[in-house]
C-alpha cells in the first residue's frame, strides 16, 4: 500500500482547495487505479474517501545554454490523484515536517 502514494502534493492551490473541502493532491505511482489509491489513503491516513480523480501528467522536454552547446534533457513523468474526503474529515499533511 505504501508504494502506491509517493508524496502529498504541498502548494499554495492544493492548500487553497483543502480549505474550502476536504480534497487533498497526492503524487501516485503511474500504474496505481482509483480503486489502489482510495485504499491506500483510506489505510495511511484512516479517513473515508469519497472520490477520486487522477491525471496523467507527461515530462517535458527542456533545453539550456551553456558556455559550450545548448544542453537538453527532459523532466520525469508522473500521475497525479485529487482525494476528496468525507466532510469532516481531514488529514494533517504538515504534522510531518
Amino acid at each position: 500500500m505504501n508504494d502506491i502514494i509517493i508524496k502529498p502534493i504541498i502548494t499554495e492551490k492544493m492548500t487553497e482547495q483543502s480549505s474550502l473541502r476536504p480534497r487533498y493532491g497526492f503524487i501516485v505511482n503511474k500504474n496505481a487505479n482509483k480503486v489502489e489509491i482510495k485504499k491506500a489513503v483510506n489505510k495511511l491516513y484512516n479517513v473515508e474517501v469519497l472520490t477520486v480523480n487522477t491525471m496523467n501528467y507527461s515530462g517535458k522536454t527542456r533545453s539550456r545554454s551553456t558556455k559550450t552547446s545548448i544542453t537538453k534533457g527532459k523532466s520525469k513523468a508522473f500521475k497525479k490523484a485529487i482525494v476528496t474526503l468525507r466532510e469532516g474529515d481531514s488529514i494533517d499533511l504538515y504534522s510531518s515536517i
